[in-house]
């Protein structure tokens, strides 16, 4: 039976499923010969751990408790009345996950495993990597870090998996690292890689005015509370700097040229959200319509893509043929081309869901599981 010990950062929506996939798969990694043994979950104020990171694990009935605790919006604190286990919070978690780290280091080797949605996590990884540990992310901003940083975390690529950071569950990551590694040079690469965006850009192809459709979307949970957040594009371009610096691009955030769908002086500084729903909304219209009606007297659409080509790396409002696989591209899926030496006029195309908890956390497990050989004596 391989035992790979992990330790969660970050209990929100991902994490909280991931432990939840983790308890319902407990009988097929059985079969599979894993024992994934989770031996601490931490969020931005505490870490619950067991009293032994050598022999005990958090049991599945701790680990569903705990998310039922941070669902509703509770401390983590409130499970030590549950007994089996320790709680630690401020400076006291980076000293404890670096002890297990360390102790575990002589064995086995710790996973870490990062579901937050914080860059201040990159010091804490970057200090894992430093032990061996393996590090399997979801959250985009260590990646997106400063170059120094990226390279200490990428610098032992067999312990590090990042499947999730673009495109949820999809095998974007792998993808790209299998045709690089075969020796076929990537040219360019042009995705939807925002299920919100690509279901606005997809809708407002049939007419819908923009406003209308934004708050559709809204309704519907696709967006943010405020979807701004996803408007402004910095989500995509967070995932295209990723795609980027797979390819060699020595590039930083701020050298990425980004779209944003809506205008400065509607900024979330500027004008609340509610009066941006209702009164802001309505004024991109005109414009949004004006550029489809031109992109349809060419025989193309719009679509709010990542483009990397040559030197190039931006993200923004794009016309594309419609025939294509993104001009296809209906309702949230993510789509992504890979243009190559061996895929130069027909590309490899990569689409399906590439949002949800749900999908992202099976992308999450899927990534831990690819590491198991690293764990086997």
């Amino acid at each position: 039976m391989v035992n790979i010990p992990l330790l969660l950062v970050g209990c929100g929506g991902v994490g909280r499923q991931l432990l939840h996939h983790i308890a319902s798969c407990r009988h097929l990694h059985s079969k599979q010969g894993v024992m994934l043994r989770v031996v601490g979950v931490c969020d931005s104020k505490s870490m619950v751990a067991v009293p032994d990171v050598l022999t005990s694990h958090l049991d599945d009935e701790f680990l569903l408790q705990l998310c039922k605790v941070k669902s509703s919006g509770s401390s983590l604190q409130e499970l030590a009345n549950l007994g089996g286990c320790q709680v630690f919070s401020g400076q006291e978690i980076a000293r404890k996950v670096m002890d297990f780290a360390a102790t575990l280091r002589r064995l086995s080797g710790l996973t870490l495993v990062d579901c937050s949605a914080s860059s201040q996590t990159v010091e804490l990884l970057s200090q894992a990597v430093n032990l061996d540990c393996c590090v399997v992310l979801a959250n985009k901003k260590p990646l997106t870090s400063s170059l120094e940083d990226y390279d200490k975390l990428v610098s032992q690529p067999r312990r590090i998996r990042h499947e999730s950071t673009v495109g949820a569950g999809l095998p974007v990551i792998s993808t790209i690292n299998r045709i690089l590694s075969s020796g076929d040079p990537i040219f360019r690469i042009i995705g939807s890689l925002s299920g919100t965006l690509g279901y606005v850009m997809s809708e407002v192809e049939g007419g819908r005015p923009f406003s209308e459709v934004v708050n559709t979307a809204k309704r519907l949970g696709y967006t943010e509370p405020d979807p701004r957040d996803d408007l402004g594009g910095m989500d995509v371009a967070r995932k295209a700097l990723i795609l980027a610096r797979l390819l060699g691009h020595r590039i930083n955030l701020d050298s990425i040229k980004v779209e944003s769908l809506y205008p400065v002086e509607m900024g979330p500084d500027v004008m609340p959200v509610d009066e941006f729903l209702s009164n802001g909304l309505p004024l991109l219209d005109k414009d949004i319509k004006n550029r489809i009606d031109n992109a349809s007297s060419k025989g193309k659409v719009l679509r709010y893509v990542c483009l990397i080509e040559k030197s190039r790396c931006e993200v923004g409002i794009q016309e594309v043929a419609k025939d294509s696989a993104l001009g296809r591209l209906k309702g949230s899926d993510n789509v992504l081309e890979i243009y190559s030496r061996c895929y130069s006029e027909q590309p490899l195309v990569i689409q399906g869901a590439g949002a949800g908890n749900d999908t992202t956390a099976a992308g999450v497990l899927a990534d831990i599981l690819d590491i198991q050989d690293l764990f086997r004596h």
